[in-house]
């Protein structure tokens, strides 16, 4: 079984920003695969389902995003999985384009308070993980302004192609092929 975490802040007001992406990847496979995240469990909305034969668990922490590491600990301990091979979280980055995903098995946090959050949680940073790129700040602009600031209708587009390429990402993760999935979506976005 693997336990699908898409990282956002969870009132109304954050729906549809650049750091709600995993919320919004969550979304999307929910209404592709038929699953329903409405249980409200382990501080987190929670569904539970199949995808590409394998059983998931879908979550999205109601926590707020900096303390995401309390939903996901509760999860897993809950489910008893072993998060090193059976964790995904999904997460917003600044600095990849619109659209563009960079697909890991472990690494640090860079900056992002969510996944910082998680890996405290956790004791460790080795979890797979699929970033979604948001793109860069613009000079002058305040971090936490432009993270829950919305897309424009240009960016909205290509984040639909990226959306695409999340689901053939997470076939191919849920099956065991990482590698495989590092090489094909690890690539910048064409425009």
């Amino acid at each position: 079984m693997y336990i699908i975490v898409g990282l956002g802040n969870p009132t109304k007001e954050y729906d549809n920003t650049r750091h709600n992406i995993g919320f919004a990847a969550i979304d999307m496979l929910a209404d592709k695969y038929g699953i329903a995240v409405n249980d409200v469990k382990h501080k987190a909305l929670i569904g539970k389902g199949v995808i590409h034969g394998n059983k998931v668990i879908l979550v999205k922490p109601l926590t707020y995003m900096n303390l995401s590491g309390e939903a996901v600990r509760a999860v897993i301990d809950y489910y008893k999985i072993d998060e090193q091979q059976e964790l995904l979280v999904i997460y917003d980055d600044i600095s990849l384009d619109v659209g563009q995903l960079r697909i890991r098995k472990k690494g640090s946090a860079g900056g992002h308070n969510g996944i910082k959050n998680i890996i405290a949680h956790l004791g460790h940073d080795t979890f797979q993980r699929i970033k979604i790129g948001v793109g860069e700040k613009p000079k002058g602009y305040d971090l936490a302004d432009y993270v829950l600031g919305h897309f424009s209708k240009e960016d909205l587009s290509i984040l639909k192609e990226g959306m695409e390429k999340v689901d053939g990402a997470v076939e191919l993760m849920l099956n065991g092929n990482i590698d495989e999935a590092m090489n094909r979506y690890n690539t910048k976005v064409s425009r």
